[in-house]
């Protein structure tokens, strides 16, 4: 298997499991109504970036990745447990503005769709 095939599937059960610690694990009232999009682990399995959104804006996003940054020893602690590597990697959490923009250029699409509608066709 590549080292490329194993890094996303570790990345994979990775998401998988922080999804669920951190929704029935983690009690800080920081934490904001948040979801993780997507992890990404180094080659090496050294480091683990983790992509978290939040449909309730970006204060509430920035204190819930505080608090995850907070929590990062802990959560790696519980993924030892659950996981069976070597290497457990560094958690870095790191908000996922890919939402953000998909709305942003929603918008955009439907204020030029609006603007061309408003004008006569020749």
């Amino acid at each position: 298997m590549s080292a490329f095939l194993r890094s996303r599937r570790i990345g994979d059960q990775i998401h998988k499991d922080l999804a669920d610690l951190i929704s029935r694990e983690l009690k800080d009232p920081r934490l904001g109504m948040i979801t993780v999009t997507a992890v990404e682990v180094t080659n090496d399995y050294s480091h683990a970036k983790i992509y978290v959104s939040s449909l309730q804006g970006n204060e509430v996003l920035a204190r819930s990745l505080e608090a995850l940054q907070d929590a990062a020893g802990f959560l790696r602690n519980q993924l030892g447990k659950r996981l069976s590597i070597r290497t457990l990697p560094a958690l870095h959490f790191v908000a996922d503005v890919s939402l953000d923009r998909a709305i942003a250029l929603t918008t955009l699409i439907d204020e030029a769709v609006a603007s061309d509608d408003q004008h006569p066709k020749s």
